[in-house]
This record gives C-alpha cells, structure tokens and sequence, in this order.
C-alpha cells in the first residue's frame, strides 16, 4: 500500500504557546500549528523551526523534502483536536484549496457512481438529493462538465457548488458517516486499550 504524505499545508491556527490541553507546564510547551494538508486534507500539528510564527491561511511545505518553516509533523489529529479559532477557519481553508485545484472535484461530477443499488455518490454532496442527481447525470452524458460556473449553469437549482463540496469535506473531517470521497481516512485506532 503506498503512504499518502502530504507535501503542502494551509495554516488553520498558530498556538505560540502551545496547546492550552496540553498537561505540561507552559514553559515545557512548545509552539505548534495546526494546519490541513492541501492534497489529501490530512489534519496535522506541526512544530515550527525555533523564532517562526505563522498567521491563518499561510501556505507551508511540510513535505519529505525541503521545508522552510516546519521543523517537524509532530502528529496526525482529528476533528475533534482543533481549537476552536481552527475549527472557524476550515470552511474557508477548504474553499480557497477548491478554488487552486477545481479540476480534481469537477471530475468527481463527471465520473461520480452508485454506492448501493439505492444510493448515489452525488447524494453525499450537501443539498443534492435523488431530483438534483438525475439532473446531473442526464447533463453529463451531453458531455463532461468544465468548471464549477458549467455544473451551476447546466443544473438547475444547484447553487454555490464549490461551498456544497467544502461543506462535504468538513463533515468527512468530522466523520459524521462511514463515506470518504475526498478526505484521507483517518488513523487507524489501536485496539490494544
């Protein structure tokens, strides 16, 4: 099985003093950002090199190679481990990671299958239910949607696609159910406890 790493990173917050849930005391804490992973939206902290701060939104390599800012990935975390301030900034991280690689989730439209013999993926997709799903499938056999502003046109009454599929993605994050389409799967949980 290949290793999905991440190489790129959008900072969701920056905690300079560490984690406030971290046990230690503060001047045994070190700084940590939290930070989603641009390709496979791996949730991540990741230790900055020593005098480096970072704002929301910032763009860092935290990849095998060279890494400008991150000294290290300390560890993979869930949902549930973000600060409130990251859990605020997701939807909008995830939006403009949308908007860098529209291409990938365009296809998702193009080439989107049955689950089961009664559901649907494009049923994931917030908002979009049995009526908007036929309608996408009749449109894309005329021929393959092109961008966002295509699928929104050619499918009336799907609206804001881009903000539906950020929605989907935070709630993969979440794991409100057993379905990933876009996100990583997450770690799998020793059953040694």
């Amino acid at each position: 099985m290949e290793k999905k790493y991440e190489d790129r990173g959008i900072v969701l917050d920056f905690l300079p003093q560490g984690h406030p849930n971290d046990p230690r005391p503060i001047h045994l804490r070190e700084p940590i950002a939290q930070i989603l992973g641009d390709t496979f939206f791996t949730l991540l902290e990741v230790v900055p090199f020593k005098g480096v701060t970072f704002v929301p939104h910032e763009r860092v390599s935290i990849g095998k190679g060279e890494r400008d800012k991150v000294e290290r990935i300390k560890r993979r975390i869930g949902y549930e481990d973000l600060t409130a301030a990251a859990k605020a900034e997701l939807q909008p991280a995830v939006e403009s990671l949308l908007e860098e690689n529209p291409e990938r989730f365009v296809e998702f439209f193009n080439r989107a299958g049955p689950l089961t013999t009664r559901f649907h993926q494009l049923e994931l997709i917030p908002g979009i239910g049995k009526k908007l799903m036929w309608a996408i499938i009749e449109e894309r056999k005329k021929s393959p949607f092109v961008d966002f502003a295509d699928i929104e046109n050619r499918v009336k009454g799907l609206v804001n696609v881009k903000s539906l599929i950020a929605k989907r993605i935070v709630m993969e994050l979440q794991g409100v159910d057993k379905y990933r389409i876009f996100v990583r799967p997450p770690a799998k949980k020793s059953t040694e406890d």
